[in-house]
């Protein structure tokens, strides 16, 4: 059962999965994220040993389906740096900083959506433009269709899992300490986690 590109099956399945009784035509449109049901998560190794996770709190994007055409469908992402949240409070301070985002100079990071495709059931990629500290870069996301429901509101929803992984270097945020065992502070490699909520547009 894919979102873009699913055929419709039988009225009783399509029913159910979209919500609203009206099968592809329910979740072709364009969606809003929802804040208040959507994460955006980050994992970066520490200490060569274990992993610190954390997200950010504030952030608004949209979506645009295109059950047809996958190679239709869009995203964008808007995301409040100052709202980086790791659990520790001079943690997140350092984040802030002239050492990583330095975000009285860059407040928002951005994603623009550039290609769509279907890789088959519920299993999409989106690649897109990622603007971190003025630079931006591509980066591709895989996403997972976890499903659309009416939610009692009447709001018309769809879900997505994501993941991705860059190398924060290449967004120019080289700062690190060595470790006096080898190796250094904080990994190059980060990875990105998606859980997203979105409401389809009145």
């Amino acid at each position: 059962m894919g979102i873009f590109s699913r055929k419709d099956s039988t009225p009783e399945t399509s029913a159910a999965t979209a919500g609203a009784g009206t099968g592809l035509a329910a979740l072709t449109g364009d969606y809003t994220i929802d804040p208040a049901h959507t994460s955006i998560g980050f994992t970066a190794r520490h200490a060569m040993v274990t992993n610190v996770k954390g997200g950010f709190t504030e952030f608004t994007g949209s979506l645009h389906l295109d059950g047809d055409d996958a190679a239709k469908s869009t995203a964008t992402l808007d995301v409040v740096m100052d709202s980086i949240d790791t659990g520790n409070a001079d943690r997140d301070g350092h984040l802030k900083s002239a050492d990583f985002f330095k975000t009285d100079e860059f407040p928002t990071m951005t994603f623009r959506s550039t290609k769509a495709e279907s890789l088959g059931g519920d299993d999409y990629r989106i690649t897109g433009d990622l603007s971190i500290l003025g630079v931006t870069r591509p980066i591709t996301i895989d996403l997972e269709f976890n499903g659309a429901a009416t939610d009692p509101f009447g709001n018309q929803r769809v879900g997505f899992e994501g993941k991705a992984e860059l190398l924060r270097s290449e967004w120019g945020l080289t700062w690190n300490a060595a470790l006096e065992t080898g190796g250094v502070l904080i990994s190059d490699k980060i990875k990105l986690s998606f859980d997203v909520s979105a409401i389809k547009n009145a």
